[in-house]
């Protein structure tokens, strides 16, 4: 076993450290610390990324019942029922959206299902001219989640005006069509992804336990850390509280139409990252093979301190900011933006951790490009 003692990084090893990621070979590598790399690979892949797209995809198949309902016979009944499946699945998709390997990345499934802020002018226009394709790219902001956050609840102040336009506007039958398409194709994609690890992506990624560019552990920690800095820590925080514009953004936050679910989302998705990293299987909640458990066999320690330990800490502290905030991020912005950006601050005291003394420990580069200037 071999120990590993990290000492300070500044901006520049990050840098330096992505820069030097494009020059890395794709040859592989072999990885003779002892640690059992298969073990991890099969509690995420059984007990967390499995499971958890199984219960994404039982949360959809409820939200076509309840759209195949709804529009069948758009009552405000059938039209809460249908919000209730939507928040649901829309929790439930915090615990996938960090994954994005193999099928999920040839099928660019995190952009079919949730890319916010929708475009509602695309949205209109897709349900007056009926010529749409959702799975092309140039639909990817007029799709998924946000674009159901839209329909739901964006479409008028009231819900009677909003079930108008599903029961007698010049385009009900194309605002129900739409609707129906953008669920149905959010179920398809999520069973055809979890179909995929059922029927032999599994024992492949499980398998490809090599540390190289392709190997499943470095391709599954760059998602992580890639959906931490990006998908968490800029997309839910960042981007709505200013940190990357001139002036805050309110309209950016996720599930802005329903405003009072962001907070919600947040915490999910916290809750998702801390239990990959940590290994907690997503059904039992038992404890397996994960990050913490290989920086801790590798005794990697930074400033007198267990590494794991450390990134834990800041999980926990991150936590604890997004509970201060209101349950509307929009609103939280408007009001008092400091927290919001308290919050992403301390959201930040792990990526330095996870980025740069993480990857260095397990020996992997950071694969995609970092150009938001942190």
């Amino acid at each position: 076993m071999k120990k590993i003692i990290l000492g300070l990084f500044t901006l520049a090893t990050v840098v330096l450290i992505v820069a030097c990621s494009s020059d890395d070979t794709d040859s592989e590598n072999s990885t003779n610390d002892g640690f059992d790399r298969s073990a991890m690979l099969s509690n995420w892949a059984d007990n967390i990324i499995i499971p958890s797209y199984a219960n994404l995809n039982v949360r959809l198949n409820a939200m076509v019942d309840a759209k195949n309902n709804f529009t069948a016979e758009p009552s405000q009944v059938n039209l809460e029922t249908l919000r209730e499946s939507w928040k649901d699945a829309y929790k439930a998709w915090q615990h996938v959206e960090m994954f994005n390997i193999g099928m999920a990345e040839s099928t660019n499934y995190i952009f079919q299902m949730n890319v916010y802020p929708t475009n509602t002018i695309d949205i209109q226009q897709n349900i007056v001219n009926q010529n749409y394709d959702l799975s092309s790219v140039n639909n990817n902001d007029a799709v998924g989640f946000p674009a159901l956050d839209y329909m739901l609840y964006g479409l008028a102040d009231t819900d009677a005006e909003l079930l108008e336009f599903y029961i007698n506007s010049a385009d009900a039958e194309g605002y129900r069509g739409y609707l129906s398409d953008l669920i149905d194709r959010m179920q398809t994609l999520t069973q055809t992804i979890l179909d995929d690890w059922n029927n032999g992506y599994r024992d492949s990624f499980v398998n490809n336990t090599d540390n190289s560019a392709t190997g499943s552990i470095n391709l599954v920690v760059n998602d992580f850390i890639f959906y931490y800095e990006k998908g968490f820590r800029a997309n839910k925080f960042g981007i709505p509280a200013g940190n990357f514009s001139p002036t805050p953004l309110p309209d950016r936050v996720e599930a802005y139409y329903n405003g009072h679910l962001s907070k919600t989302l947040a915490l999910e998705g916290m809750d998702a990252i801390q239990n990959f990293f940590n290994g907690i299987a997503f059904e039992s909640g038992n404890n397996g093979q994960s990050l913490d458990d290989y920086l801790d066999f590798l005794n990697t320690i930074k400033e007198g301190e267990d590494l794991s330990a450390l990134i834990t800490n800041r999980f926990n502290e991150a936590e604890a900011k997004i509970e201060t905030l209101n349950e509307s991020f929009a609103e939280q912005v408007e009001t008092n933006n400091v927290a919001m950006t308290e919050t992403f601050d301390t959201i930040q005291l792990a990526v330095v951790l996870l980025k740069v003394d993480m990857l260095q420990a397990l020996d992997i580069s950071v694969d995609f490009v970092d150009a938001d200037g942190d």
